[in-house]
């Protein structure tokens, strides 16, 4: 294996490369990563079935080398296929003096540890005894002076699963994101019953000591009400909360859902259990109200695409940690910052995680928000900003009008996008305007006022419910100008894709001619396709991305059993290979074509010759993704019949187009809060640019600045002006010059079996917690 730029200087042959793989709770696409980064590396890997215990016991079944095979199928499977179990051995000396020796006799000197922070605050206690765990040995005799020698040292690296994300110094720790799903399609299910029946539903989330699944829950949803442990509600809270209620009802709203996390507690540390807040609402409201405990639920079934990326990334991430440690190298854990990769001292985040709960248990909530960090800090002024409408007397008379309008093909979280505009916009003081069908709709007076109760229920609902089209304004400047000034409207919010994109700098061009576009301007990028310069990512191309995950793993599954096939997929993206990409790394796939990524008939006969050498061992299912536009004469129908002819006798090939599926369903919980919140920030920065540019009675805002896009850069959210982002954009192709998920195709590859290369040059760096791993403007939280 060559690593580009690498740092690594490695003798694969050492036995400080022999790995040993431990889950306590984790995903299976992490094992899979490890097992797989490690054997092509050239190290051993080794399986440590029922984590702490499995490794005091010891033996053949408890300690097993792992194989390339014996990782296969593994994506789509939920749990740990290697088991966990909680140990009160390993607690003891004596345990963990077990332990060392039944690692020193297999020559393991590595950990990747996925787990908790008990878990991990254990493994560093593990690895600071180490030394005299082996003194112990060698007077006990169970091993010699030269064994002490070669194997002085362990080196930990960590990786955070837990679905409460409880863990401080990572946005996302893994099976956060599946624990979402399945809260959010209980949910959805629940709502139309709900609102069928004119019910309150109270709902029981798991987090006995984080609300995060609560908060994020509760802002995916639209939840009227929500109770975490880290904000515990204000005395006279019952009264307050029945009053929100009573007036919902009120404005036609036929259902209600509070979300209650298990640890929630009240201002005095008592706890506030769901059966209590029923009763709070029938005796005072009288409300036909239910009670649901999602339960264990949460920790099962298929995980998500964001949960398979982001435990692939960590997984290849501590395998190349291991191999960089040294000596003096303290126990780290990988972690996600924004959409970035980054190493953090393992006790350093263990540490300011029990910060948390002393905080918590000396009263001093809004210290633990902040100890969170910024990504769960952000979630809560979110939430608070869309949830509590404040009265008429209480809102800021600004005058201004803002149009928000959606531009482009549909994509799920849309419509969360938009509901968090006007509501943030009319808690500013403002008067909202919704434009229906796009440029198309705005010249022709397709305007209309939209009030808060409008956009209820509109967050978990797909597609764009304001209406979009493709149609660019250049041609209709004069007509839109018409309107702008009819309905005096004094900023812009663009929702969309490339069109949206396009569509900004006519309007801006169109400032030399026509005053009226002399206002602030901001688009937010959503697409499935992913493609909008100036932004890692797209409202709805995780949405895209699970479909395509959720297709791959039913289309694999109707092989099982059956003779040896390969799947060949067509997906959606134009001429940006993301879904393929990223789909393909998130489903298994052995071969992902792009347009970015040439191909010759060399490939793939190279391609065909690989795949039918895997076929003749073990595996017994192949899938390949081709982007819709990626070679106009290697079609989806040409790569099916070469690689039915070329595998004929070895495997046979079936192929499907995903087509529009891709773009349709309800929104990821992902989508539905990455919509929310760069919505809300959208409408907070057109706020200030508004009041900054308001002279003579009227808002004039001509420069660059005042024409942005938001997009998320690796770590933060960025606002962009849309005149800087011209040299970044391929308007040919409609692409950016530059993607960052290129880097993760190599991964790809490497976890397909192929000789490649990697580029380690952007993988993460150790950093400390006390710093602020986040710039000041970020807010990106859990991004891929």
């Amino acid at each position: 294996m060559t690593f580009c730029k690498s740092v690594l200087d490695i003798d694969s042959t050492s036995s400080h490369n022999i790995f040993c793989f431990f889950s306590w709770l984790g995903m299976n696409a992490a094992v899979r990563a490890v097992v797989r980064m490690g054997i092509y590396v050239g190290a051993k890997v080794y399986f440590i079935r029922e984590g702490y215990q499995g490794m005091v016991d010891g033996g053949e079944e408890n300690i097993k080398e792992a194989s390339w095979e014996s990782v296969s199928s593994m994506l789509q499977m939920g749990g740990t296929v290697i088991g966990s179990a909680r140990c009160k051995e390993f607690r003891s000396h004596e345990g963990r003096l077990k332990a060392a020796h039944n690692l020193v006799q297999r020559g393991i000197t590595n950990l990747c540890v996925i787990g908790g922070d008990g878990s991990l605050t254990g493994a560093n206690l593990f690895r600071e005894e180490w030394s005299g765990l082996l003194e112990e040995l060698v007077q006990q005799g169970l091993i010699d002076e030269d064994a002490v020698q070669k194997y002085s040292a362990l080196h930990i690296v960590g990786m955070v699963g837990s679905i409460d994300n409880d863990f401080c110094g990572t946005d996302m720790t893994i099976g956060t994101d599946s624990a979402l799903h399945r809260i959010i399609e209980v949910v959805d299910a629940i709502m139309t019953t709900a609102q069928s029946h004119q019910r309150t539903f109270v709902l029981e989330v798991m987090g006995r000591h984080c609300g995060y699944l609560a908060l994020v829950s509760a802002l995916a949803c639209g939840a009227d009400w929500v109770l975490i442990p880290e904000m515990p509600p204000e005395d006279g809270w019952e009264e307050k909360m029945c009053q929100k209620l009573s007036a919902n009802r009120a404005g036609m709203k036929r259902l209600n859902v509070i979300i209650v996390a298990e640890g929630a507690i009240d201002c005095n540390n008592k706890p506030i259990t769901t059966d209590q807040v029923k009763d709070l609402v029938v005796r005072c409201l009288g409300f036909d109200t239910r009670v649901t405990i999602l339960g264990h639920v949460q920790r099962g079934g298929t995980p998500s695409a964001f949960d398979r990326i982001l435990a692939s990334r960590m997984g290849v991430e501590a395998v190349i940690a291991l191999l960089e440690t040294t000596a003096n190298t303290p126990a780290c854990v990988v972690s996600l910052c924004g959409n970035q990769a980054v190493r953090l001292p393992l006790m350093e985040c263990v540490q300011m995680t029990q910060e948390v709960q002393k905080a918590m248990d000396e009263k001093k909530f809004e210290e633990a928000v902040k100890l969170r960090g910024r990504s769960f800090e952000n979630n809560l002024k979110t939430y608070k900003l869309l949830a509590h409408r404040k009265l008429e007397s209480e809102l800021p008379h600004s005058n201004f009008n803002i149009a928000v309008l959606n531009v482009g093909a549909p994509a799920a979280g849309m419509n969360a996008a938009v509901r968090s505009a006007v509501r943030v916009g009319i808690s500013e003081g403002h008067k909202m305007f919704a434009v229906n069908d796009g440029f198309e709709g705005f010249y022709k007076g397709q305007i209309k006022e939209i009030k808060w109760a409008d956009v209820g229920g509109w967050t978990g609902q797909g597609g764009s419910l304001l209406g979009t089209k493709r149609t660019l304004p250049a041609k209709h400047v004069e007509k839109i100008a018409e309107q702008m000034r009819a309905h005096n409207i004094n900023a812009l919010l663009v929702i969309g894709g490339f069109e949206a994109y396009l569509g900004l700098m006519e309007l801006l061009e169109a400032r030399g001619k026509y005053d009226e576009f002399c206002v602030p301007m901001v688009m937010v990028p959503a697409t499935v396709s992913n493609n909008v310069p100036g932004s890692d990512l797209s409202i709805g191309a995780d949405t895209a991305l699970n479909a395509i995950t959720d297709t791959c793993d039913r289309i694999k599954q109707s092989a099982s059993g059956t003779k040896r096939r390969v799947f060949i997929i067509e997906t959606m993206g134009g001429y940006c290979g993301y879904l393929a990409s990223v789909g393909g790394l998130a489903a298994g796939a052995d071969a992902a074509y792009i347009y970015e990524e040439p191909f010759d008939i060399r490939d793939l006969q190279s391609n065909v010759e690989h795949l039918t050498e895997k076929m003749k061992g073990a595996i017994q299912r192949g899938l390949v993704l081709r982007n819709e536009n990626s070679n106009e004469n290697y079609t989806t129908d040409f790569i099916y019949q070469l690689y039915s002819e070329e595998g004929r006798g070895v495997f046979d090939c079936r192929k499907n187009v995903l087509g529009h599926m891709q773009q349709g369903g309800a929104p990821s919980p992902f989508d539905r809060n990455f919509g929310t919140k760069i919505s809300a920030k959208a409408m907070l920065w057109l706020t200030k640019k508004m009041n900054e540019t308001f002279r003579q009675g009227r808002v004039f805002a001509n420069t660059e600045d005042t024409c942005c896009l938001l997009g998320m850069r690796r770590r933060a959210l960025v606002f962009q002006p849309v005149v800087q982002l011209k040299d970044e954009t391929d308007f040919v192709h409609r692409i950016p010059k530059e993607q960052w998920w290129l880097k993760l195709r190599p991964l790809m590859k490497i976890l397909a079996k192929y000789k490649t290369s990697y580029d380690v040059s952007d993988s993460g760096q150790l950093e400390h917690v006390v710093r602020n791993i986040r710039p000041k403007e970020s807010d990106a939280s859990g991004a891929m």
